[in-house]
């Protein structure tokens, strides 16, 4: 009976072993891909050029024992067709209406800025 029990404990051990160890991969992967957007950003030009605020949209994330937490999302198009959906803070997506139309600032994947026409 004894060694049954310890074979027992052994494989539960395993298992949450195994458990953990792949959730600090998970944790590591996340972070360094954090890590390499960033870097990406940080050595990306600033660019600017004429765009129209297309689409609007939100995301969620969290919520039920954590903190809900809204993203916004800003779809602008070139006068050359191209798309390109920047997240932006709350009060910018406020401040932003589809149709809108200016000049759009970005850095790789961040929004810098958009100055209306």
């Amino acid at each position: 009976m004894t060694g049954l029990v310890a074979g027992s404990f052994l494989i539960i051990f395993l298992g949450v072993l195994a458990v953990f160890a792949v959730i600090i991969v998970l944790i590591v992967t996340q972070v360094q891909r954090a890590r390499r957007e960033r870097q990406a950003n940080e050595a990306a030009p600033v660019l600017t050029f004429p765009a129209q605020v297309v689409a609007k949209r939100t995301g969620t994330s969290g919520g039920g024992e954590t903190r809900t937490r809204t993203h916004y999302f800003v779809t602008f198009q070139r006068p050359d067709g191209m798309r390109m959906e920047l997240s932006v803070s709350g009060e910018e997506y406020g401040m932003l209406a589809e149709g809108d139309t200016g000049q759009v600032t970005h850095q790789g994947t961040w929004y810098r800025g958009f100055t209306r026409q």
